[in-house]
């Protein structure tokens, strides 16, 4: 019989990274993708949007020399792809910070079509702010611009910080796929 150890995972540091890729094949223009982002040796996890409680934002480069090729890396993927020419696409992260280093903060994964990168990182970064202002007790008008709203989170004293990354690409003109990926990486 086989014992398995379960571990408890909470990640220290998380960093960002974003990629495209094109090629014939869909899942070759992925994999491009990563490996564009710096992410493509690692057998990657996808995971939902919780930034856990004192995780510190590190550079790519650092997160990046704390891994291994093989490793099993937790993550919040965006990804998005098309093989009609000329079509936007976009996949942006974004994240959102309590003032309180006990508690959790949010990160959101955004996939458009004929949205800018502006566009999609903001979208991302509103998202992240509003469902961490929704489990803090923040109000909010939902139907405010986004830079009211912003304003309003930080005015609370309860979001700390909320930003973005987005990679948008326009589809390859020779119908090839184009995939675009935006992540938060766990260390």
């Amino acid at each position: 019989m086989i014992k398995i150890k379960i571990m408890r995972y909470l990640p220290k540091y998380v960093f960002f990274v974003k990629g495209n890729g094109v090629h014939k094949e869909r899942l070759r223009s992925f994999e491009i993708a990563l490996r564009d982002a710096g992410i493509a040796p690692f057998n990657l996890v996808s995971v939902s949007s919780i930034l856990p409680p004192g995780c510190k934002i590190i550079s790519k480069e650092k997160g990046l020399k704390m891994l291994k090729p093989g490793q099993v890396v937790f993550c919040v993927l965006a990804r998005n792809d098309t093989n009609e020419p000329h079509r936007l696409v976009a996949s942006a992260i974004g994240v959102a910070i309590p003032a309180k280093k006990t508690q959790y903060g949010y990160l959101s994964e955004h996939h458009s079509f004929g949205q800018s990168e502006k566009e999609a990182k903001e979208y991302a970064e509103d998202l992240a702010a509003s469902m961490l202002a929704s489990t803090l007790g923040i109000e909010f008008d939902p139907d405010k611009a986004w830079d009211e709203r912003k304003e309003a989170y930080r005015m609370s004293g309860q979001i700390v910080r909320s930003t973005s990354i987005c990679q948008s690409a326009i589809g390859s003109k020779k119908g090839e796929w184009t995939t675009t990926v935006a992540a938060a990486v766990f260390v």
